[in-house]
Formats: structure tokens, sequence, C-alpha cells
């Protein structure tokens, strides 16, 4: 063996080993990014989830844009308040008023209340069915809830299951991130206060007569709830009841007088 070749090579793989270390080291230095410690300390206590409820594209972005001040510091909608406050502390601020809420499904129409305009055996995902199966699937009702779950799936917290054909949401796990919101083809389901005490469970547009031959739970638009509540909380939007929870004292008046039983 040529002693003196391996340690040359040796040498040379050496050198070449510490040219390449201090280059490194110095376009490091050179094109490296400030990151804001604030940042850092602020996405420490963000969940992780990233599920975009914040509106940002996860907890990195939403941390990088409470820091620039164009996020609010209780944004999250996963954290709530306790995350918001710590984050509030971080940045230095108030954490402000945060009022919890969440997802919830503007339908009644169960198996046993909800006609079918024929039987459905396929693909099993509302955005497909609604898409590409004629009629929407087999529910007469052309605004109610298609029960194949594409909201489930969209959850990543638990929080919401297809119950009796129509989509349910668990109020203690939802965390608002809106994602089932935007998976629902029908624009069946929002977000809304978790206090509130009554909620309206139909989004059909159809006219009383036509509401009442596809289901047995839907908004009639006889409009007597608007008639009952004293603090102008409740409207008819094309033939469906809307409350407006700013204004709503949770009385009870509207759910009490409504004919249809389809407000909660």
């Amino acid at each position: 063996m040529n002693m003196t070749g391996v340690i040359i090579a040796a040498v040379v793989v050496g050198a070449v080993g510490i040219i390449i270390g201090v280059l490194l080291g110095v376009a490091s230095e050179k094109f490296k990014v400030e990151v804001d410690e604030r940042e850092v300390l602020v996405r420490a206590e963000l969940p992780g989830n990233n599920c975009g409820g914040c509106g940002y594209a996860g907890c990195d972005a939403l941390a990088k844009a409470i820091v620039e001040g164009k996020a609010a510091v209780n944004q999250c909608p996963v954290g709530g308040a306790p995350v918001g406050e710590k984050i509030a502390a971080i940045m230095g601020v108030e954490a402000g008023s945060s009022e919890k809420k969440v997802a919830f499904v503007k339908c009644k129409g169960t198996c046993d209340k909800a006609n079918v305009q024929y039987n459905y055996y396929g693909i099993d995902d509302c955005i497909k069915i609604a898409n590409a199966v004629p009629g929407a699937g087999d529910k007469a009702c052309s605004y109610g809830c298609l029960g194949s779950g594409s909201c489930v799936k969209a959850c990543q917290f638990d929080a919401i299951h297809v119950v009796d054909g129509v989509a349910v949401v668990d109020k203690e796990k939802c965390m608002a991130c809106g994602k089932c919101v935007e998976a629902c083809p029908r624009h069946l389901i929002e977000l809304v206060p978790y206090a509130a005490q009554h909620l309206v469970q139909c989004n059909s547009h159809d006219k009383g007569p036509d509401v009442r031959k596809k289901c047995d739970a839907g908004c009639i638009g006889c409009t007597l709830c608007t008639k009952q509540c004293e603090f102008d909380a409740i409207h008819m939007d094309n033939n469906v009841a809307v409350i407006d929870y700013s204004k709503c004292t949770g009385c009870g008046k509207c759910a009490a007088k409504c004919p249809a039983k389809v407000i909660a």
C-alpha cells in the first residue's frame, strides 16, 4: 500500500471539508433570515393543528401575522381565549373579548322526517353526490343534509358525525376551525355562538307547501317567529327564518310559536 497516496488523499478530503464548512458558515450568515423572538414564542403557544380556521395557512403563518400586527392575538379558534391571553402577554397587549363559536348544521331532515325521491346506492361522499348524482341523492329536499359525511372526513377533532341521515355537531369537541363549513357542498353548516340558545334547523328556500311535500321538519316561512320577537332578532331571508345572534336574548318565544318546531 502506498502510504504517501493515502496521506495525500486524507489531507485533500480534510481540506475540502474545511473549505466547504467555512463557505457554508459564511453563506448562512450572509443569507440568514432574521426571526423575531416573539414569533417563536407565539408559535410555541399555538396548538399546532394547522387547521386553517384562523384564516392563515397554518400555525407558523398565524404566528408571523400576529407579530407583524396583521392578525389578532386571539385569532386561533382552536386555542380559544386561554391561548389568546398567553399570546397577548407575549405581545404586551390586551387579549380583548373572544366569543367561543361552534359549528351548527341547519337541517333537521332526519330519515323519518325527510321524504325520498328514490333509493340511492353508490358513492358515499356529499361533494361527489352533489356534483355527479341526478337530483343530488335520494332526499327530496334539495337544501337538506346529504348525510354522506364529507364534513365528518374534514373534521380533525371528531366533533361531527352523521346521525339518522343528518350531520350533528358535538359542541364540546368542536373547535370552530371551519373545515366542515368549507366541506359542505350545500352550505348547510355555519359557525354560531356557543352560548346561542335557539337555532333554526332548516335552510330550505322553498315556499311552505313545497317544503311540506319534501320534509316534515322544514321551515314553512309562516313568519310567526318574527312576529313574536320583541328584539328584532329574527327575520325571514328568502322563505327561511334567520336569527341575528347579536340581538337575540334567548327568550324562546320564537321557538315556542314555530308550528314546524324547527327552532331548537
